[in-house]
């Protein structure tokens, strides 16, 4: 089946070329398609395109393939192009010739754009949950180990004193930073494209204002053109809110996968959390880091793999779009599951305390000293040259057994978790107008 059928056949490999991995991809879309139904029909209900009698039993089939759909028992039909033909077609089985109806006032375009939102924004709220989780857990660790100090480290050489509390909270307020974005990702998808048809609207007198309300959308998508002008747009700009996401949560991995190795010797995996070599008895090895750093590395990607198929194209549909899905459906659980990991293997990640011990980091408290004559009155590049010509000739000795003074905002003895805590706590958006909405739209 499919919609645009007019009584002829297509060769069946320009048919497995244009439909390429819909079917696959689709089953994500499918209880978004629903939902959309359900309140496509209310609205031509409303405006006298549907009877009520017609309406409520599409309504009643519809949350029927819900069900199935929850309860994993659905799949598109042999023959069937993708999950809006699919639907249609059940409806029909369902319903007879006022399964047919459906699609009245509806194009394709303006039906898979809004799956898509749908989709999103659930996936974005859910993504945005488990960075909170990891932004939770980091904090937590940071506060536990705001007081073990560790080298910090430019050009990968020995710097200047840092402390665990300073490199956990690190990535908690990359991630605050992060919210930022993953909500500016929700306001842009969180618009109503239904409606707007093939891009120009339709004779019908449509009332998207319902489905705007009935969907728990902040807002239309007012130009029908426009409306569909966001089918690329929409999804390269949430892949680069999760390209962030991604960037710090790779970083963040990156530094585990160095900091466990014995060179640093700073940290030790849990067993459970390593693999090992076929060769080498005592490797165990970070895949799992070296995993979301490579997966990570890739979700940022993304967004210029979009761009290079939307680019120049003009105004109006083309069917370069369907290449998006494959981009963007996917990436969703890519980054979750990067975010999963890095939430159940942190707790368990041990710290080593007497890292200092090690001589080579015998140099970090240069800037202390440079520091403490600078207090008591010398200008700071005398006593930079001082303390520097004393490394020269290797006349420097300092003790790593020393109590330090930072208390700035931002520096090991002032870590502003409170403050942190508060600016992720700004990002935060409210998902309980749009959970009551489908709820509603779902109900018996």
């Amino acid at each position: 089946m499919k919609l645009w059928d007019k009584g002829y056949d297509t060769d069946k490999f320009v048919e497995e070329f244009t439909v390429g991995k819909d079917r696959e991809l689709d089953l994500m879309l499918a209880k978004w398609d629903v939902i959309g139904n359900i309140a496509h029909l209310k609205m031509l209900n409303s405006i006298g395109m549907l009877s009520k009698q017609e309406a409520d039993a599409l309504e009643t089939a519809l949350k029927e393939i819900y069900a199935s759909i929850n309860n994993n028992n659905f799949s598109l039909d042999e023959g069937i192009e993708d999950i809006h033909s699919q639907v249609e077609y059940l409806l029909t089985l369902k319903c007879g010739e006022t399964g047919k109806k459906i699609h009245t006032g509806r194009s394709r375009n303006d039906q898979v754009l809004t799956d898509l939102k749908l989709f999103a924004r659930s996936e974005i709220y859910r993504i945005s949950i488990l960075v909170e989780q990891l932004f939770n857990l980091l904090l937590n660790k940071a506060e536990d180990n705001k007081d073990v100090i560790m080298p910090g480290y430019t050009h990968l050489q020995v710097a200047m004193p840092s402390s665990f509390g300073l490199w956990f909270s690190a990535y908690a307020e990359s991630l605050a930073d992060d919210m930022l974005q993953l909500h500016a990702a929700h306001l842009l998808v969180n618009t109503n494209t239904l409606g707007s048809g093939a891009g120009y609207g339709s004779s019908l007198p449509l009332n998207r204002l319902l489905t705007t309300e009935l969907l728990a959308f902040d807002d239309l998508a007012y130009n029908s053109v426009y409306a569909q002008m966001q089918r690329g747009k929409m999804e390269k700009n949430v892949l680069f809110a999760l390209a962030t996401v991604a960037s710090t949560i790779g970083k963040m991995a990156a530094d585990i996968c160095l900091y466990a190795s014995a060179n640093f010797d700073f940290l030790k995996l849990p067993d459970r959390y390593t693999t090992g070599s076929s060769i080498m008895p005592h490797k165990k090895n970070p895949d799992i880091y070296e995993l979301i750093r490579a997966k990570c590395n890739r979700l940022q990607a993304l967004p210029a793999e979009i761009s290079m198929i939307v680019t120049n194209l003009t105004s109006g549909y083309f069917r370069d779009m369907q290449l998006t899905k494959e981009i963007f459906l996917p990436a969703f659980k890519e980054l979750s599951d990067c975010l999963s990991m890095m939430i159940v293997s942190l707790p368990e990640i041990e710290i080593n305390k007497n890292i200092l011990q090690n001589p080579i980091y015998k140099y970090l408290f240069t800037v202390e000293d440079v520091n403490e004559m600078v207090s008591a009155g010398m200008p700071f590049r005398e006593a930079y040259k001082v303390v520097g010509m004393k490394v020269q000739r290797s006349e420097y000795n300092s003790t790593t057994d020393r109590k330090l003074n930072h208390t700035h905002e931002g520096s090991i003895g002032n870590l502003c978790l409170d403050e942190i805590r508060a600016k992720f706590a700004r990002h935060k958006w409210d998902f309980s107008k749009i959970q009551e909405a489908e709820k509603k739209l779902l109900e018996s």
